[in-house]
């Protein structure tokens, strides 16, 4: 009995399903196919030619290779320049050229009022070299100013001086300021401090030493002359 009623059940499905599976596939092959998109080729904003693969950029940090002319020297662009001229440069703007002792400091009193004008300092000169000549007292006024900034001298103490040309008012002062003035040793030998062994150190007689005899020093002076 229940084997009758499942056969029963499978003919009526067989009836009913098999017309709609039809209709199906009918109303499937009344369909319009189904078109891919009309095919449009990619748009570059520069054309490439055949064959060639456009440059990928170059990653971000990395620089050519070069020479970086600031490495090639231990000192900026035209340090070098200027170490190989400031000696001659400053042979070629003194007015007095000489080494000596201080004999007298004083003060120059000023017309318009209390405060001194210049200091007066008196030089015995032991070696000439521009404008002086040995065993002369040279008297010169500074302006005041300089003495107030640190530029003083002491009674007795031995120097050897590169001194601009005197002013329109009578005042001189260093060349170069600090540059200009070098002191010197019991033995005459020209003491060159930091400043110096820095400026002259390209220098061919001076460079590189921090005492130097007068006579090297007095030919470094006539060298630099000849240059002018």
């Amino acid at each position: 009995m229940t084997g009758s009623c499942w056969r029963l059940l499978a003919a009526f499905s067989l009836i009913f399903v098999t017309p709609m599976l039809l209709r199906g596939q009918d109303a499937a092959a009344d369909r319009p196919p189904i078109l891919a998109p009309p095919f449009s080729p990619p748009r570059y904003s520069l054309p490439i030619a055949p064959g060639r693969i456009p440059p990928s950029p170059s990653p971000p940090g990395r620089h050519p290779v070069g020479r970086d002319p600031v490495d090639r020297y231990p000192f900026p662009p035209g340090a070098i320049a200027f170490q190989n001229i400031a000696f001659q440069n400053m042979v070629r703007s003194a007015g007095f050229i000489f080494s000596g002792r201080v004999t007298l400091i004083g003060r120059a009193a000023s017309p318009s009022g209390p405060d001194p004008a210049a200091t007066v300092v008196t030089f015995q000169v032991e070696h000439a070299m521009r404008g002086t000549s040995p065993g002369q007292n040279l008297t010169i006024h500074e302006w005041s100013g300089l003495w107030s900034s640190g530029e003083r001298y002491r009674l007795g103490e031995r120097v050897l001086l590169f001194l601009y040309s005197p002013s329109k008012l009578g005042l001189t002062s260093p060349v170069a300021g600090a540059t200009g003035r070098f002191v010197m040793d019991s033995q005459g030998r020209i003491v060159m401090s930091a400043l110096h062994v820095a400026t002259f150190a390209a220098d061919p007689i001076l460079g590189g030493k921090t005492l130097v005899p007068y006579a090297d020093f007095a030919q470094a002076v006539r060298r630099s002359s000849r240059e002018e």
